[in-house]
């Protein structure tokens, strides 16, 4: 029997971050990981699940957390070890699918995946959340981004799309919605974290019109 993985989306996100830089718009920290990151204790074990071209990492390894910025793209964690040596900060890398974590049980205070957790179908965000919370220690915090199934009527209206499976689909056309995304109601949502306590879910568009994800603040039981 054949199996084809869906967790494709890196391919295309490997292009972009060979041409991005510091005028990105993936350049610039968000202010809600930024303000969780001074609540942590001084020196706390941060996991960047999904680093991009290492945003959050470089902020967070800069207040004096021990970072770790893990992506399937090889350009990312390429640029992130060029930022960390330009920068004169410690950051350790791994280049390794977000199913596939490759670090120890309880391994981190804090797991941050900021929109990267949705490029797959569902077995893949459940192998994805399982692996999450395997390396987040009791007590530990998960931060994160979802694409809101709220956001499906807007992308129908960009580009013919169609339901591969349950809550997953592709779109036609350029960037990265050509590989699989999966778009989830809050109770999907929750459902997929049984090991978590959630303190914070909202709903909240991003740089766009009608760009709604879910946002969500956790605590590992």
């Amino acid at each position: 029997m054949t199996t084809t993985t869906t967790d494709t989306a890196h391919l295309y996100w490997n292009s972009e971050w060979q041409q991005a830089d510091a005028s990105s718009p993936w350049a610039k920290a968000e202010p809600w990981v930024l303000d969780h990151a001074r609540s942590l204790a001084p020196g706390s074990r941060v996991l960047d699940l999904g680093a991009g071209i290492g945003r959050h990492a470089l902020a967070l390894a800069a207040v004096g957390h021990h970072v770790t910025a893990l992506d399937a793209a090889e350009a990312a964690v390429t640029a992130i070890e060029a930022a960390a040596r330009a920068q004169r900060l410690d950051i350790a890398t791994a280049l390794a699918p977000m199913t596939e974590l490759p670090f120890d049980a309880c391994q981190f205070d804090h797991v941050l995946s900021w929109n990267v957790i949705y490029h797959g179908d569902e077995t893949i965000v459940r192998r994805t959340m399982a692996e999450i919370a395997r390396v987040t220690k009791a007590g530990g915090t998960f931060m994160a981004t979802m694409l809101s199934a709220r956001r499906i009527p807007a992308e129908r209206a960009k580009a013919p799309g169609r339901e591969i499976s349950r809550n997953t689909w592709t779109f036609d056309g350029p960037g990265d919605k050509v590989h699989p995304h999966y778009f989830c109601s809050a109770a999907d949502l929750l459902a997929l974290m049984p090991e978590f306590e959630v303190f914070t879910l909202f709903d909240h568009v991003h740089d766009k019109p009608d760009s709604w994800h879910w946002h969500l603040l956790a605590e590992k039981i």
